[in-house]
């Protein structure tokens, strides 16, 4: 009974022969649409038989695979789309289970039209919204099949860029079908992420590589198409946007193994306009998940070439810069303790020749290649730095400085491969960090920019041996101070006429910056000096202890400031005049150019008439006798310098007290300008192993006991007249001379008087100073009685009245 039914058509079911009259007798007729109105109007009214509609078509689209009638295939994936488009009820979740098993028969061909015509199926079902989520669907085989067909080889440049197309669209309409439905199959899982991104990535790289072969006329006009690239970016760019949180790292870790496998990190520009898109298409605030994931690959990498390094670091620093409108993370400093970690390890690997010390390795390590990612390092640590707002900024600088070795009285300096020093290279390269993080930094407050555990330690490095850690640090103190901009006005040391051309900006010295100085403008000054002394100066340390010296008195002088650097340029000529370190004629010429360089700065700064004719003077009378101690002789590509220094006519020093007088006529301290610079002793100082330290301390010493309080009591008293202060003046000239070998008498004496002959002095010195602090310990402890004598107090004992301190009469010296 079954075969007889089967056999009329007049018993069949309704919904099977509804099916079979769309179907034409000659299959280039298509689809006949009369009769596809009326199974799409009886789908409607009976939604219950959808799931055999599809299950009937779907038998019949195998069948005519099988026998390779394509185009009643064609049409029934015709009939399929209608039907779907036209049905949207709960009971469309059977019919689709169908729909995608045909789609699945098509996209199985080898047929390039059939995969095609399955995969444009299967695009216009992802575009549909499905009123009831599907716990059973599975898109694993539709994932791997469009990745597969993304890497398409076929022989045909048409056919085969065709099939990746449909890769691509295939792969777009996967994601849209399932990236918003949690009932769905979750497409962020490892699992389908590592055959969709490369596969888009895939499809990017071969676009680079086309566009390095000059263009074909075929080509060009193809090119107004939309291309592979094109539809690949721009499914990338939607997978990214619609990643969430969680699901950052599972879309980045792929392009990082992509990279890795297909070597592409060396010539860093397609790994470059990959993470540009990754940084534009996802969220703001997930930015520093990639930055993570850059810097975790970095880690993972450390043994790899440094060409690989280099160019994840080159990565790493365009991403920073993108990442500048959301937030490089919580763990800011953990960004640069990894970026200052690799920088160790690639010192440790060029002085050391192998990526692991204990191993012979087979690699071979390249020194420049190892400095060009020293330099990439660098590079990168800025443009981290300049994403960040200056409190944050502030506590990276702290915290690369604290990275940089400096020699203390328990650390032992190694020696490395070739006289090569480890520690000598981590300091310049750790400096050089610190120099481009502190490039651009703006801050009002000086005593927030430079806190005091940050300046002790970076101006400790001033005071090293190397000259280019010296350099680096005068740098990075510039452009601390430097805050309007004026540092590129003194690029060169020159004695202008008049600076007005030089259009400076200038701001009252604000009260934070006064505080600042009062704090720390001793110990600059000290390092200025002692700097300065360097046998081993070249042109730019000069140039930048001009700048200093300039950008001070701009940035940060007040009155006192001024006098202060006034002093202390004085006594920088007085280093290159006494010669007591054997500087070379350079070094001597210099000084001297430098000081008349900068007192011609701060004479028209301060405005002062009778200072600037002065200053002007000595300018003239070194111009026609001596121009070699001018910075336009000295500071030249080839210095015009002479054979000795030691008869100099005493009109072409700038005299002390000369300045004193005009200075302290406009209101400035004389007292203080009269009295020459003298840096203070700090423990340092027996660190730096420099030569002069033992001579500075001698000169401290004779002088406190030049001005101590006992010889003052023992001079006479001698009376002032017109004749005496008429001898001053005119003796001005010999009083310097005779101060000069009177410190130079001295410092002999401690460099080779026995030393029972200075214990004896200095034992002397100590004796009297514990007999005034007897006599202030007695009167402390042992006031006078009160006139009432005892007191009781509230409990009955008795209690002696003290005398209050400010009633107690102190000896002069205890006074301040």
């Amino acid at each position: 009974m079954t075969g007889v039914c089967g056999c009329c058509g007049a018993l069949r079911p309704r919904y099977k022969r509804l099916v079979d009259n769309i179907f034409p007798e000659d299959p280039e007729d298509g689809l006949v649409k009369t009769n596809m109105e009326k199974l799409t109007f009886y789908a409607l009214s009976a939604p219950e038989k959808l799931d055999r509609i599809g299950a009937y078509l779907s038998e019949r689209l195998i069948r005519d695979v099988g026998r390779h009638r394509y185009g009643y295939v064609c049409i029934a994936m015709e009939a399929l789309d209608q039907l779907l488009m036209a049905c949207h009820c709960q009971s469309i979740n059977l019919f689709v289970e169908s729909f995608l098993k045909m789609v699945a028969k098509l996209l199985e061909s080898e047929k390039p039209n059939l995969q095609i015509l399955g995969t444009n199926s299967f695009v216009k079902f992802a575009n549909i919204e499905e009123d009831t989520p599907s716990y059973h669907r599975s898109y694993d085989f539709f994932v791997s099949r469009f990745s597969e067909m993304c890497h398409s080889s076929h022989d045909e440049l048409e056919i085969r860029t065709k099939i990746r197309m449909s890769g691509i669209k295939g792969l777009q309409g996967v994601v849209r079908k399932t990236v918003n439905d949690e009932l769905q199959a979750n497409i962020w899982d490892p699992q389908h992420m590592d055959k969709i991104v490369p596969s888009l990535l895939f499809n990017l790289q071969h676009a680079e590589e086309a566009e390095s072969r000059s263009p074909s006329p075929l080509q060009a006009a193809e090119k107004e198409k939309e291309s592979p690239t094109e539809l690949a970016e721009r499914c990338l760019r939607e997978l990214l946007g619609r990643a969430a949180y969680g699901n950052i790292k599972n879309a980045i870790k792929p392009v990082l193994i992509h990279l890795d496998n297909h070597s592409l990190w060396e010539p860093k520009t397609f790994a470059i306009r990959c993470f540009k898109i990754i940084m534009y298409s996802i969220q703001p605030q997930h930015s520093h998940l990639v930055i993570q994931q850059l810097l975790g690959h970095l880690d993972a990498n450390s043994k790899s070439a440094a060409t690989v390094r280099a160019g994840i670091v080159e990565v790493l620093s365009e991403a920073a810069v993108i990442a500048a409108s959301g937030s490089v993370g919580p763990t800011v400093l953990e960004v640069f303790n990894t970026l200052l970690r690799q920088l160790r390890l690639s010192i440790d690997y060029e002085l050391t020749g192998s990526y692991d010390c204990a191993i012979v390795s087979t690699k071979i390590i390249k020194e420049h290649e190892e400095r060009m990612f020293q330099e990439a390092v660098i590079k990168t640590t800025g443009s981290f730095a300049s994403t960040l707002p200056t409190y944050q900024r502030s506590e990276v600088m702290l915290f690369i400085m604290s990275k940089v070795p400096l020699p203390s009285l328990h650390h032992a300096i190694d020696a490395g491969k070739a006289g090569e020093n480890r520690n000598r290279l981590t300091q310049i390269m750790l400096l050089k960090s610190l120099l481009q993080v502190s490039t651009g930094f703006q801050c009002s407050n000086m005593l927030t920019a430079l806190p005091s555990s940050f300046l002790d330690r970076l101006l400790s490095a001033a005071l090293m041996e190397d000259a280019d850690l010296r350099l680096f640090v005068l740098e990075i103190l510039i452009s601390f101070i430097d805050r309007h901009g004026n540092r590129p006005k003194f690029s060169t040391i020159s004695t202008i006429n008049d600076i007005s051309v030089l259009k400076l900006k200038v701001d009252k010295c604000s009260r934070q910056d006064t505080v600042f100085m009062k704090k720390h403008s001793q110990q600059l000054y000290r390092h200025i000096y002692l700097t300065s002394k360097e046998e081993s100066n070249v042109q730019p340390h000069y140039e930048a202890l001009y700048s200093m010296l300039a950008l001070i008195s701009i940035e940060l002088a007040n009155e006192e400031v001024v006098v202060d650097l006034i002093r202390l340029v004085l006594a920088v000529q007085e280093i290159a005049q006494i010669n007591e370190d054997n500087l070379p004629v350079y070094n001597r010429c210099a000084l001297y150019a430098l000081g008349a360089a900068y007192l011609n700065l701060i004479s028209q700064l301060t405005t002062v008439p009778a200072f600037c004719q002065h200053i002007h003077e000595v300018l003239e009378t070194r111009q026609k006798e001596a121009p070699y101690l001018l910075p336009e002789d000295v500071f030249v590509e080839t210095p015009r310098l002479t054979k000795s220094l030691d008869h100099l006519v005493p009109e072409v020093f700038f005299r002390q007290s000369k300045i004193s007088e005009v200075l302290g006529g406009s209101g400035y301290n004389s007292d203080r300008l009269s009295t020459p610079y003298i840096p203070q002793l700090t423990e340092e100082d027996r660190l730096s192993k420099r030569k002069s330290i033992g001579e500075t301390i001698s000169l401290q010493v004779e002088v406190e006991s030049r001005n101590s309080p006992e010889k003052e009591e023992r001079a006479p008293a001698e009376e002032i007249t017109y004749e005496t202060l008429k001898k001053a003046i005119v003796d001005s000239v010999a009083v310097e001379e005779q101060e000069r070998e009177r410190r130079r008498l001295v410092v002999e004496k401690f460099q080779k008087a026995p030393f029972e002959e200075i214990a004896a002095h200095c034992g002397a010195r100590a004796s009297l100073l514990q007999s005034k602090l007897n006599q202030i310990f007695e009167i402390t402890i042992r006031p006078p009685p009160s006139p009432s004598g005892t007191i009781t107090a509230a409990y009955g004992q008795p209690q002696n009245h003290s005398v209050p301190v400010y009633e107690m009469k102190f000896p002069d010296l205890c006074v301040y």
